[in-house]
């Protein structure tokens, strides 16, 4: 059996990246960028919160990226913590989509799950895709976080307006895996 290297050629050649998926329904899409990143040439670790689960199997998203998918601090084997080895080896941290509740834990330092663990132990780049109700979305507290989040050079990549999962037309909606990968190749230039 041959074991998986990422591609040597392509923009993201020799880059390693942690994709965070967190509990929206837009975490289905986290196959496709998870395809569209490794085929770059990247290779991609995949982080999911225990919602993210629910839209998605870790099954799913660790045969595309072929490496383990972390979902949870209690699964983890070896003396170093492998949320703190990832956090040190990655080149980007992503996280698409980024839920009010990732958003709102990196805001207030808050690591409540791997996600925030990562993101708060990691020097790398951070890109947050926000994906959520457009209420949600434009409310004040998620604005304010936002706003917070880029003060600490992190890089966010608007949501577009669409048909959102809950029936409504409006900001909310991920953007497209296209866009997100094209942001993440100039991110690692």
């Amino acid at each position: 059996m041959t074991e998986f290297t990422p591609s040597s050629s392509g923009p993201l050649a020799g880059k390693t990246i942690a994709l965070g998926v967190s509990g929206s329904i837009a975490a289905y899409k986290a196959a496709d960028l998870t395809s569209e990143l490794r085929n770059a040439g990247a290779d991609v670790h995949v982080v999911m919160t225990e919602s993210a689960t629910k839209f998605i199997s870790a099954l799913t998203l660790g045969t595309l990226s072929r490496n383990p998918v972390l979902t949870s601090f209690w699964e983890e084997e070896g003396w170093q913590p492998g949320h703190i080895e990832l956090a040190d080896k990655i080149d980007l941290f992503l996280v698409a989509p980024a839920t009010a509740q990732q958003v709102g834990n990196y805001a207030n330092g808050l690591a409540p799950d791997l996600l925030g663990a990562i993101y708060l132990a990691t020097k790398a780049p951070v890109l947050l895709a926000p994906a959520m109700n457009g209420k949600m979305y434009e409310h004040e507290a998620v604005q304010q976080n936002l706003e917070t989040l880029k003060g600490r050079g992190v890089e966010i990549i608007e949501p577009v307006v669409g048909e959102l999962a809950c029936g409504y037309e409006g900001i909310g909606k991920l953007a497209s895996i296209e866009t997100i990968a094209e942001c993440v190749v100039s991110k690692l230039r």
